[in-house]
């Protein structure tokens, strides 16, 4: 039943009788993902997985790399050789090297959007991107409306894996329909279950003390989207009808539920059986079970029940486990079950419908025919996915993979590999924009690396922080920060005049009544940020009652980074509320003022929006560039193109250094150039534009640029010096004639790891156009 319906080419790998013979291969099979002992249904997936081709393919190598989620690890059996820590983007670098080292021939990577660190799993790319061999990655979540993040995320997911293995049809359909994946690189094969003989449960009753009662189970990692609760409600009406009908509820609460909420969800569920008086029918087995004692509790139920409250569910192992062993299954009709119990392998009930519930329980212990005939179907189907038969499906999808890379080798798919990787990044260290920070928020300026007290606040560095903290995956010590930037902001708009005031001294007093343009549309900037990638829904709502407030204003300046900044604001927040018309209508007015300056001041030799460019002149081009894609107007977006290639020639030492407009003089039209005091802020910028340049265009000249930017940071400038102190994790506040200013304030310290983030993957300010 399973194989029989096949979508638009996407293969079924299946074959009927696999044999050891036919599945000979050559070489290393290595595997990504979660792995026993951790307790999650990925690591279980991904040892039985491993497990079941070792065991096909006895003259191969099968061995992991386990992804940890604490820091302490587990106790890896042997089969794992290499360790990922969740959230620390270096480890995956590691891993690749250590993939690339071993020779694996191919790489069977397990995939779910929480198990990998950074936003939507953006660490899992790093190591994608670096390793040498076949990838072929197993979805086990495909999203119908992923968010920007996620949506970015997996297109790169796919475009650096050789084959995609989906469990059911409609994640090949979702693949096509969503994401554009051509169904010749999919291969549908299903969740592997054990082989349990076909048996009479009240076979394994007796050792739970359970002989003469009907069993119902549900099992699997407990929380709310589980729906255990509809069942309790529905067991009145069922026991009524049938008294000797008991509840098994298996398996312990999810840990990182239990991280953030203890036991609530099964506490609650509790309750709820105590005031519904079937404190006798109901039995909570609060712990997690191993295969072993999983397959003798399946073997003692009945009917097993899924009645989970999300549609948007393509895989469920702990369904596919328990349909495979002949058990009559009633579920609620998210797409893997739909696709599973069709044409009578099992009853649909609707989605929060107790009474459904109770009916459909109620029609199997009333007709033993028709239960038997239910459980009899379901096994027989099941034997196309035991472990053994699912080995042999990945064993040919690793050969299509091979396949694969052969006719389109990895230069095709744009990846580093060992030897082309450009360098290694400075590990991510924030100590000194903590220390930079008190409870009003970060202080502009330091005496070396000591805060100046005396300079006080501005609205520029705390949008500034605020947009790191919301930049990145993991912020660490900067979390509670993130709360702090934000207050500061809202106390610097003024509800009267609707806008922002700038400067702030040490003992709170505001210093003006109305702030700079520019520090307005920072503002403006750092709030549609948050309402796009906050992770916090408070400073969501927040962000975005504020940016609405606050954008009429900059229809009226004259300030063309002020325009670009608001751009940049608006492109964010159109990605979290798409078709806002005010907000789009914004965006209109402000690129047409600067197509307007362009018009006025740009000539052949000099395409620029000014008669002089001066300070953050990357800005202007990267609000072009995204608002022209955004809005489908070529003439913005290659204005953006032309402009920013144009920065990239004029800021070029003979070395080929990036050497950015010095602040003491800056350009003028038909003048010389300043080449110092060179600003932070100009690297980050170019750095932000031209990353934002290749991933539109996809032209690698463009990331040579974001790096060689970037590097400045690093020592290859004029000086040949770092600006960026790893002792501190502080940036010095500019390059001299003849010395770093050995400064550290916010805002070259910001401007450095905003461009870390950048160039890390932790945070991409530019998704996919949706």
């Amino acid at each position: 039943m399973l194989a029989a319906c096949l979508l638009w080419n996407a293969k079924s790998v299946l074959p009927e009788r696999p044999s050891l013979s036919a599945l000979a291969w050559p070489g290393k099979i290595a595997f990504v993902g979660g792995y026993d002992p951790r307790r999650c249904g990925i690591a279980t997936f991904t040892t039985d997985l491993c497990e079941a081709i070792a065991t096909a393919l006895p003259n191969s190598e099968c061995f992991a790399v386990g992804v940890n989620d604490r820091a302490e690890g587990y106790k890896y059996p042997l089969r794992v050789r290499a360790e990922i820590l969740q959230k620390d983007l270096d480890s995956y670098r590691r891993a690749a090297d250590f993939l690339n080292f071993h020779n694996a021939a191919v790489l069977c990577v397990q995939h779910e959007f929480g198990i990998y660190g950074g936003q939507a799993g953006m660490h899992l790319l790093s190591l994608l991107k670096e390793v040498r061999m076949p990838v072929v990655t197993t979805l086990h979540t495909v999203l119908a409306q992923p968010d920007s993040t996620q949506l970015k995320v997996m297109n790169e997911l796919v475009r650096r894996s050789d084959r995609l293995v989906v469990m059911a049809h409609k994640g090949a359909e979702i693949l096509r329909d969503v994401y554009s994946v051509p169904m010749t690189k999919v291969d549908v094969i299903p969740h592997g279950i054990a082989d349990i003989a076909f048996a009479d449960s009240s076979l394994s009753k007796e050792q739970f003390g359970l002989e003469g009662k009907r069993v119902l189970l549900t099992f699997g990692l407990l929380g709310p989207g589980k729906g255990i609760e509809q069942v309790i409600e529905a067991l009145p009406e069922i026991v009524k009808q049938h008294p000797n009908v008991v509840y098994l509820i298996l398996g312990a609460t999810h840990p990182h539920l239990v991280e953030r909420e203890g036991e609530s969800y099964r506490l609650g569920l509790e309750r709820l059986t105590d005031e519904r008086g079937m404190k006798e029918h109901v039995i909570f087995y609060d712990r997690f079970v191993s295969q072993e004692d999983l397959i003798e509790f399946i073997c003692a139920t009945d009917i097993y029940l899924t009645p989970y409250l999300n549609e948007a569910q393509i895989t469920s192992g702990t369904l596919a486990q328990v349909y495979g062993a002949g058990k009559a299954v009633i579920s609620t009709p998210y797409w893997h079950a739909k696709e599973l119990l069709a044409e009578n392998y099992g009853k649909l009930v609707p989605f929060r419908d107790p009474q459904a519930i109770a009916d459909a329980v109620c029609d199997y212990l009333n007709d033993s025919s028709l239960f038997e005939a239910t459980r009899r179907n379901a096994w027989q189907a099941g034997r196309k996915m035991i472990w053994p038969a699912v080995a042999a499906g990945y064993v040919e999808s690793f050969r299509h993979a091979q396949a694969d890379r052969k006719s389109m080798p990895r230069g095709a798919f744009g990846g580093w590999t060992l030897g082309s990787r450009p360098y290694n990044l400075p590990p991510l260290r924030l100590d000194h924009i903590v220390r930079m920070s008190d409870g009003t928020g970060i202080f502009q300026h330091a005496t070396f690396n000591v805060p100046n007290f005396h300079e006080g606040y501005c609205t520029d560095d705390n949008a500034r922080a605020f947009i790191l903290c919301c930049l990145l995956a993991e912020p660490g010590p900067l979390k509670p920060w993130e709360t702090t930037y934000l207050a500061f902001l809202t106390a610097a708009f003024d509800h009267q005049t609707t806008r922002f005031r700038n400067f702030m001294s040490h003992s709170r007093q505001w210093l003006e009544k109305t702030g700079s343009e520019d520090s307005h549309g920072r503002a403006m900037w750092a709030l549609g940020v948050g309402t796009a990638r906050s992770a916090n829904k408070g400073h969501q709502r927040l962000s975005v009652y504020l940016f609405e407030l606050a954008l009429p204003p900059v229809a009226g300046f004259i300030s063309p980074r002020a325009w670009a900044f608001t751009l940049l604001g608006i492109h964010e927040y159109l990605l979290r509320h798409p078709g806002k018309t005010k907000v789009m209508a914004a965006r209109e007015v402000l690129t047409q003022k600067l197509v307007t300056r362009w018009n006025d001041c740009a000539s052949e030799d000099w395409p620029w929006f000014e008669n002089e460019a001066t300070y953050d002149n990357a800005r202007l081009s990267q609000a072009m560039i995204l608002s022209g894609k955004s809005m489908g107007d070529d003439e913005v977006y290659q204005i953006g193109l032309k402009s920013l290639r144009w920065l990239v020639s004029i800021q070029r030492t003979q070395a080929g250094d990036f050497r950015p407009i010095g602040s003491n003089g800056f350009y003028t039209k038909n003048g010389a150039r300043a080449d110092f005091d060179q600003q932070p802020v100009e690297a980050q910028a170019m750095v932000s534009a031209c990353l934002d340049a290749f991933r539109l265009t996809e032209d690698p000249f463009w990331t040579s640029e974001a790096k060689r930017a970037f590097e400045w940071f690093l020592g290859r400038n004029d000086l040949g010096q770092s600006l960026y102190d790893s002792a501190t994790g502080g940036c010095a506040d500019g390059l001299h004639e003849s010395r770093v200013n050995e400064n550290q304030g916010a805002e070259s310290s910001l401007a450095f790891h905003i461009a870390l983030a950048e160039m890390n993957h932790d945070a991409h300010p530019t998704p996919l156009f949706r």
